[in-house]
């Protein structure tokens, strides 16, 4: 009789367009982890980094022999869209996943924390998830990188000592980017700065933004904060310069350093990026040694993303070990109470608040040649 891994890969095969799999080796425990990340669509070169990195410390945990437990990880596709993400999670946990991981959109991680609601699940490590899935009340997902209002803070806290009190908001039309206003907007109040001049949607992953850009310049902020991804992003830098506009550019971490880099070339001289986890070449961070010591073996190269997903996946992997069993209620309980969790020089908050006092956000320019300057 097939057991419930075999049911899962065969499941997965059948209805889920499978990325890759990290394999668990026989005769030990064994947790199966159900991951739907943007490998094609608007966040794609997010989805790949943040999926490889995290599948690149399972297949390390997997090759150590004295390995306790082996871990199984199920990545698939789907494209940024939160209905294909729904679609995905319910058929891994259909197939047997025993815990939802790492999906990646603040409208994906809505609809999987919907689906583990639903069906009784944990949702462990989404990236940009909105602050909502941080109320107290919902206990059933668990985030290893601080909130869209950490990042916000710190970034009006920064316009703040400098001076900059006429922000504006330009967003991407959808889940991340209401939230992410909503988020400024909460900073601004916090800090009692005045309100925004302005703020405008733009179409998601698109070059759609002369309204906004018109809307903007007209409001002459000194600071833009923008919640967008990469491609929309570049789009509105551009235009908004081609302006006269000399004032700052500032972006949340979903953005993606490397793909904006890649879209705007020398214009992203300037430029500042919230960053929530050290940087991938910090080689005295012992978490980052690890991690590049682990791509020696691969053909990833370092991204914040990709360090992102091995941290994410080595948390699990402690509270895996921690709680000693893969059921539900333990691995809940386990998780709860790590509270300042060191991954190896950063420390982690699974059950953080929205303003989360433990970990840390960086703020960090680009130079016209791609060097990061904190």
């Amino acid at each position: 009789m097939l057991d419930r891994r075999t049911l899962l890969a065969a499941a997965a095969s059948a209805t889920l367009p499978l990325l890759a799999r990290a394999q668990g080796k026989p005769g030990r425990n064994r947790i199966v982890l159900g991951q739907s990340v943007p490998l094609t669509g608007a966040a794609d070169q997010i989805g790949l980094a943040f999926a490889g990195g995290s599948k690149l410390f399972f297949d390390a945990a997997n090759a150590r022999p004295a390995a306790p437990w082996s871990f199984e990880l199920v990545q698939v596709d789907d494209g940024y869209d939160p209905a294909k993400a729904a679609a995905n999670a319910k058929k891994l946990l259909a197939g047997g996943a025993d815990l939802l991981f790492g999906f990646v959109g603040t409208g994906s991680g809505d609809a999987a924390a919907a689906v583990a609601r639903q069906e009784g699940a944990l949702l462990f490590a989404p990236l940009a998830a909105s602050d909502a899935l941080r109320d107290p009340s919902v206990t059933q997902v668990f985030h290893v990188r601080p909130s869209l209002a950490d990042e916000a803070f710190k970034m009006v806290r920064h316009c703040a000592t400098l001076g900059q009190n006429r922000l504006a908001v330009v967003g991407e039309d959808d889940a991340m980017g209401r939230a992410g206003l909503a988020a400024v907007n909460q900073a601004i109040a916090d800090l009692k700065m005045p309100p925004l001049v302005a703020s405008a949607f733009v179409p998601v992953n698109s070059d759609k933004v002369d309204a906004a850009v018109a809307a903007l310049a007209n409001a002459q902020p000194q600071a833009i904060l923008q919640v967008s991804l990469f491609n929309t992003t570049a789009a509105f830098i551009r235009r908004m310069r081609k302006t006269g506009y000399a004032g700052a550019f500032m972006n949340f971490s979903v953005v993606g350093i490397d793909p904006l880099f890649a879209a705007l070339g020398k214009e992203i001289g300037g430029v500042v990026v919230s960053q929530v986890v050290p940087s991938p070449r910090s080689t005295t961070v012992p978490i980052v040694k690890e991690y590049l010591q682990a791509l020696d073996n691969s053909d990833q190269t370092p991204s914040y993303e990709s360090l992102e997903g091995y941290i994410a996946a080595k948390t699990l992997a402690e509270a895996v070990r921690r709680s000693g069993r893969v059921d539900r209620a333990a691995l809940q309980k386990t998780m709860a109470a790590m509270t300042d969790y060191d991954v190896g020089g950063f420390r982690i908050n699974l059950r953080a608040g929205v303003r989360d006092s433990v970990r840390t956000v960086d703020l960090v320019s680009i130079t016209a040649d791609g060097r990061i300057v904190r």
